[in-house]
């Protein structure tokens, strides 16, 4: 048993499987207290927040004591000496708490997305996590679930054929959320990005530091080509299409449909058509949650990369910003990696920030009602 503390007691650190009340593509348990107090790998020890209401709110629901949780998480990390952390705060402070936790000697973190604002945060991150022999998962949780991981298998030993294109439709600020479309891309074509063009909303937006929503052109270092759209997709709400020479995976309506379509005889001069067929399903569904927690184990036990590695966090993170600085550039490709790295994208979860996001989504309910 590792012993786990979490950092940022709020909504993904705490709460955000209360919001679940119908099955889909996220499995329970999904954020990170429920997680390690569910997982046989783990038993939660302490929580650390700024806002003493949800330590407190923290502590009542997983069964801690006062003492058990702290309003600096420093004195936690030096008092608790967890085996395991979560990093569940606003990206604002995300790095510097990834940086005091290694500095800790943590063995594994398990990090909220996006890893960083800026280039040279997420390059600290990875090289003094690499030093010191920590396991990073970051939480761009879509490499973590059944149906996409069994596409990537498909493609990978070949019953795809050779991959030609990927294309994702997820609207989208491309750091926050945007993390999640760009990584499953990555993961599904299992390569990285050489050079990229870009589409941003406007000028106006493409020359600050906000985070934005846009379009943008991927080229892959193994010859597949890709498509992101995070500009208002309409009723394709976070879809991915992977197409190879001898069939299609397409993942619908969030990851609640998985449709298959390979080769079969007809056709105009009897060419082949493409069919549907079954979709190869997992034969059990643990919670994602849970497959995190088992990968850091196998990552720190085996000094392997988690599924989602610090590295895979910051090429996210540089590939949104490479796709605005081709925009900024008149469209002009940009090669990866990025030379300038002070270029940061400030992600739209750090509005606001002072106050927590569970309060904040509490105070917006009645008004969306």
């Amino acid at each position: 048993m590792y012993r786990a503390a979490v950092i940022g007691l709020g909504r993904m650190g705490s709460t955000f499987d209360d919001e679940i009340t119908r099955g889909g593509s996220i499995f329970l348990p999904y954020c990170h207290a429920p997680s390690y107090v569910a997982s046989p790998h783990t038993e939660l020890v302490a929580g650390a927040d700024l806002h003493a209401e949800q330590g407190a709110i923290f502590a009542e629901r997983w069964g801690l004591t006062g003492e058990q949780i702290y309003g600096d998480h420093r004195e936690m990390l030096a008092a608790e000496r967890p085996d395991f952390v979560s990093i569940c705060t606003t990206a604002r402070h995300r790095a510097a708490i990834i940086e005091d936790a290694i500095q800790a000697g943590v063995k594994a973190i398990w990090a909220e997305k996006p890893i960083a604002l800026s280039l040279a945060e997420a390059d600290a991150i990875v090289e003094l996590s690499t030093r010191n022999g920590v396991a990073i998962a970051v939480n761009c949780s879509r490499r973590y679930s059944p149906f996409l991981s069994e596409a990537r298998r498909m493609a990978r030993e070949g019953e795809l054929g050779e991959l030609l294109q990927i294309t994702a439709y997820a609207e989208c600020h491309l750091s926050h959320n945007g993390s999640h479309a760009i990584d499953t891309m990555r993961y599904l074509v299992d390569g990285d990005v050489d050079w990229v063009f870009g589409e941003m909303e406007s000028d106006e937006e493409a020359a600050g530091e906000e985070d934005l929503k846009g379009n943008g052109y991927l080229a892959f270092d193994n010859g597949v080509r890709g498509f992101i759209r995070a500009m208002p997709t309409g009723t394709a709400q976070w879809e991915f299409d992977l197409i190879g020479t001898e069939g299609r995976v397409r993942s619908l309506a969030n990851g609640a449909d998985t449709q298959f379509y390979r080769w079969v005889p007809g056709g105009l001069r009897d060419e082949g058509l493409p069919a549907r067929a079954p979709f190869p399903l997992p034969l059990s569904i643990q919670g994602t949650g849970l497959t995190v927690i088992a990968d850091l184990v196998d990552a720190m036990e085996t000094s392997s990369e988690p599924r989602c590695s610090a590295e895979d966090g910051r090429k996210a993170l540089e590939i949104a910003i490479a796709l605005r600085e081709s925009h900024r550039q008149g469209g002009r490709r940009v090669d990866l990696p990025v030379a300038d790295r002070s270029l940061r994208i400030l992600s739209v979860e750090i509005g606001g920030d002072a106050v927590p996001a569970r309060v904040r989504r509490l105070q917006q309910e009645p008004a969306a009602a």
